[in-house]
Parts: structure tokens; C-alpha cells; sequence
């Protein structure tokens, strides 16, 4: 799925194609730096593959699209320092139902980048060891970054202990 071109320029690239070529659905290249949009059911395996090459994870973070369809994309920042190469992967979510499997059994760190996605965008993130709000307040209502989030937000109302 992605040009000769790419594949000469970006050896981790041929190499993840050449392991399973319905991994990868489309790839670009923008500023020098690759970007491959991975099938979500394969992130897992792609990250996988993609650490015992020496990458790292530097970020994860999320994308609404809306009102397209599929609504969401779920971008996780990948590099290695030894190869000199940043990875952009990229998985595209529907709006009804966000769904992804965790990559925290891959890199631990991705646990707090997760949480963050899954706090301001909604996006789930199955087997997940403690998916909970990072960045809002517990009892916070919806996501703050999805694009038809209330500009003046959901109502929230401190109870009179937290007031006091």
C-alpha cells in the first residue's frame, strides 16, 4: 500500500509491509518525517514489531474530524534514536464507538498519553490498566475536544462541601 518510493526512503516502513502488508492502509510522507495509517485491529502488532526495532514512544494524542466519517484519529509518535527515524502511525476510529486496544503492555508509558486521549476525546482504550480522567475533574460530563463539545461547556455544579 505504500509507493517505492517511500519504501527506499523508509526501510522500517518496507520492513513492517514485508511482515504484513494488511497492517499498513496508507502511508505519507510530510516534513522528511513518515506517516503510516495502520489498521486499528493491527496497533498492537505494529507497536510491537516497531519496539524490538529499537523505537520508542515520544506521545500519543487524538484528532476529531467531525462531522467526517471515520470521526477520530488516534496519533502515536513514535522514534528511535539509534536509527535517527520518527514514525508517525496513525488509526482511524469511528464516531459512534472510539474503540482501540491499549498499547501499555508494549510501552508502560503510553498509560498516562492514553488516558489524556481517552479523557478529552473519548476514545477507549480496551485492557487499559486504569482508564480514568486525567486532565478533567471525575465528575466531568463528555469529552472537551470533540468538535460538537458545548463552546460554553456542560453545566457542572460544585456541591456545597466542595465549596466550602
Amino acid at each position: 500500500m505504500i509507493s517505492e518510493e517511500v519504501r527506499q526512503q523508509f526501510p522500517t516502513a518496507a520492513a513492517i509491509e514485508d511482515r504484513n502488508s494488511s497492517w499498513i492502509t496508507g502511508g505519507t510522507v510530510q516534513s522528511g518525517q513518515l506517516a503510516l495509517t495502520i489498521e486499528p485491529s493491527a496497533i498492537m502488532d505494529v507497536c510491537g514489531f516497531l519496539k524490538d526495532r529499537g523505537f520508542r514512544l515520544s506521545g500519543i494524542t487524538g484528532v476529531d474530524w467531525y462531522p467526517l466519517d471515520p470521526r477520530f484519529e488516534v496519533i502515536y509518535l513514535l522514534h528511535s534514536i539509534e536509527r535517527k527515524e520518527r514514525i508517525r502511525l496513525k488509526c482511524k476510529l469511528p464516531g459512534e464507538e472510539p474503540v482501540l486496544e491499549s498499547v501499555t503492555s508494549v510501552w508502560e508509558g503510553a498509560n498516562w498519553y492514553e488516558r489524556e486521549t481517552w479523557d478529552l476525546f473519548g476514545v477507549q482504550f480496551l485492557n487499559h490498566p486504569n482508564l480514568t480522567r486525567i486532565m478533567m475533574p471525575d465528575e466531568w460530563q463528555g469529552h472537551p475536544l470533540r468538535k460538537d463539545f458545548p463552546v460554553h461547556g456542560h453545566r457542572y455544579s460544585y456541591t456545597d462541601e466542595e465549596t466550602a
